[in-house]
């Protein structure tokens, strides 16, 4: 049973927070027709986060449940796709590994890693950390989310709204005290790019998005030409990325092989025996 729920919310947080490049580097044609101006405001906008490179985060994922999920702290794209943050332990589900009401987890170099407490047996028997690889989730759609410089980033899904069916500039609005402007836009299955792999019937994502034929995108710009708050809406799922700081987050290390317990293989052939 913990397995089963571990392998279940590595799967949630890696939409949740690696969601940012279904959007990126794609071949697709440009199918906007907004004014000049929309486009430059964005295209700014992009190239102020790319450069930047990381960011202090507030996320929140809603996946339907009537239990929002939040993680508070670090990510970096620069080089690399990475993140620090904390979660609720309880609203992940991990109470049987964590007796702490918040739970600690980094994503770096492609894998998960959960600050958990020492167990009794099995693989992460006198363990501090557990490692699940993406792949184990996600199988051959993770390599849509690659961790080179930057393909898993805020920066990469603003690139991808000139991919989008259309762009809205809905105003400006406050969000977090601070004074935006509001834009919203639309990414169906041909605009989604690599991030498409994911979308197979035998990923758990696929079910517990409800099976999206679109990404719905807002993005709150502020008049620094940064983002203040980003929000996805992927059929059941809806993740919204509120930017505290940009720029001066440390670096996200793995934890020493010595104190981490790897349980890759055997999520992945628990997700064999549930296909």
């Amino acid at each position: 049973m913990k397995l089963r729920h571990t392998a279940a919310w590595t799967g949630v947080t890696a939409v949740a927070l690696i969601t940012t490049s279904a959007c990126g580097g794609t071949a697709q044609k440009a199918a906007v027709d907004n004014a000049d101006a929309v486009m430059a405001a964005l295209a700014r906008a992009t190239d102020r986060t790319e450069e930047i490179g990381s960011a202090q985060m507030n996320l929140t994922a809603d996946m339907g449940t009537g239990t929002p999920v939040t993680m508070n702290g670090t990510y970096s794209w620069g080089d690399g796709y990475a993140f620090d943050v904390e979660m609720d332990t309880a609203a992940v589900q991990m109470q049987a590994l964590q007796d702490a009401p918040t739970t600690r987890m980094l994503f770096v170099d492609g894998a998960y890693y959960y600050d958990i407490d020492p167990q009794s047996s099995g693989p992460i028997a006198g363990k501090e950390w557990m490692k699940i690889d993406a792949s184990a989730v996600f199988g051959e759609g993770a390599q849509a989310f690659n961790t080179s410089a930057g393909a898993s980033s805020p920066a990469a899904s603003m690139r991808g709204l000139k991919f989008a069916k259309d762009v809205e500039d809905l105003g400006r609005e406050t969000v977090n005290g601070k004074s935006a402007v509001h834009y919203r836009a639309e990414l169906g299955e041909k605009e989604l790019g690599k991030f498409a792999d994911a979308y197979t019937e035998d990923n758990p994502f696929t079910n517990l998005a409800g099976n999206p034929s679109s990404i719905v995108m807002d993005i709150w710009v502020g008049e620094d030409d940064l983002p203040v708050r980003m929000k996805q809406d992927m059929g059941t799922i809806s993740m919204t990325m509120d930017f505290e700081k940009f720029g001066a987050t440390a670096e996200v290390e793995a934890p020493p092989a010595a104190e981490t317990g790897d349980l890759t293989e055997q999520v992945k052939q628990l997700q064999s025996q549930q296909g």
